[in-house]
């Protein structure tokens, strides 16, 4: 098994029993998981392997949170203590978590009814809400500055733009995948161009948020959600953001184009549980439409580290931010109308 996680010094930090099997999970774009069977039971195991996230102290608060979080009633899966009470074990400079197994499976949101839409809207208001209750009040001034951070600069996207060209004329030999990406970086600079006096400014209310919350960290038990997983980006930022910005990953279709009569299920179910404005809403749809247009993730993954994990979202993604600035309006009424 590559990356093989050293289970026999793992499985002694816990009351786990012996190893029977350990395979791979569907790997996330950040971490490693494997569903692991020993002679007492079936788990998670995690190997915290991002350098950005895998800070055992930022691990221990996630988990403290999920803690705090069960015991509001949040569909959560905390971790399992080891034999020492902590629930981050470190061997080899690698962090690794042990987690209860939950049966479960991802639905996109073109799998839900419009009921179920308003209930993950609600699901991501109560998150919000509990988390305000559970962690730490922000800082008045410097860690929420941090947080709401200014917006980009077309300045700054226009010359990543000239760099992902360049890197796509550099590629051989040259594939669809290529075709497409020069499609795309010459339609947004074009968009950039047309809307860059629409910058939005630096953003509005903060709290602690999920951080990734979308279709693959959301189990599903029947129609119920079962448990929301991987808080490796817990944190503090615009909380209406990580709304609008969530419903840009479940709503998607794969022609680019957002479900807007879902989204509006969702919102309002949100706007009502998490108390946010229309306004607030508002101000999110514009700022994250914003990010949208200026953001090239998948791109410098494909050309610049050579990671192409992210590959089969790229046409959906970076066909919505061209819909999105045509539909603007219809976007802003479903999320705040």
């Amino acid at each position: 098994m590559p990356h093989a996680p050293p289970l026999g010094a793992l499985l002694r930090q816990y009351a786990a029993g012996s190893a029977v099997a350990c395979e791979p999970v569907d790997q996330g774009l950040l971490n490693r998981g494997y569903r692991l069977c020993t002679t007492r039971g079936r788990y998670f195991l995690k190997h915290h392997f991002d350098p950005e996230t895998a800070d055992p102290a930022a691990i221990a608060r996630q988990h403290r949170a999920t803690e705090r979080l069960a015991g509001l009633g949040v569909p959560v899966a905390p971790p399992l203590p080891g034999r020492d009470g902590r629930t981050v074990a470190v061997i080899g400079g690698h962090a690794y978590a042990l987690h209860p197994w939950i049966d479960g499976r991802h639905r996109h949101g073109g799998q839900l009814t419009s009921g179920q839409c308003e209930r993950l809207g609600s699901l991501l208001g109560v998150v919000h809400a509990s988390l305000e209750r559970v962690m730490p009040a922000p800082a008045p001034a410097g860690e929420k500055a941090s947080a709401a951070a200014d917006s980009a600069d077309p300045a700054d996207t226009f010359t990543l733009i000239d760099d992902l060209l360049g890197r796509v004329r550099r590629h051989r030999p040259a594939d669809t995948f290529d075709e497409l990406a020069r499609h795309r970086l010459l339609e947004r600079r074009a968009l950039l161009e047309q809307h860059a006096d629409r910058r939005p400014p630096r953003g509005g209310s903060v709290g602690w948020v999920h951080g990734d919350f979308h279709p693959f960290n959301l189990l599903y038990k029947g129609d119920a959600p079962a448990a929301i997983v991987d808080w490796d980006r817990l944190g503090l930022r615009p909380r209406a953001e990580e709304a609008v910005r969530a419903a840009a990953i479940f709503f998607v279709r794969p022609v680019g184009a957002l479900d807007l009569p879902k989204v509006r299920a969702y919102a309002r179910a949100y706007r009502r549980t998490a108390g946010a404005t229309p306004s607030q809403l508002a101000a999110a749809v514009h700022r994250v439409w914003w990010e949208r247009l200026n953001d090239f993730w998948m791109l410098r993954w494909h050309y610049e580290r050579g990671d192409t994990r992210a590959d089969p979202q790229f046409p959906a993604a970076s066909a919505l931010a061209v819909w999105w600035t045509r539909e603007y309006d219809a976007v802003c009424e479903a999320f705040a109308g």
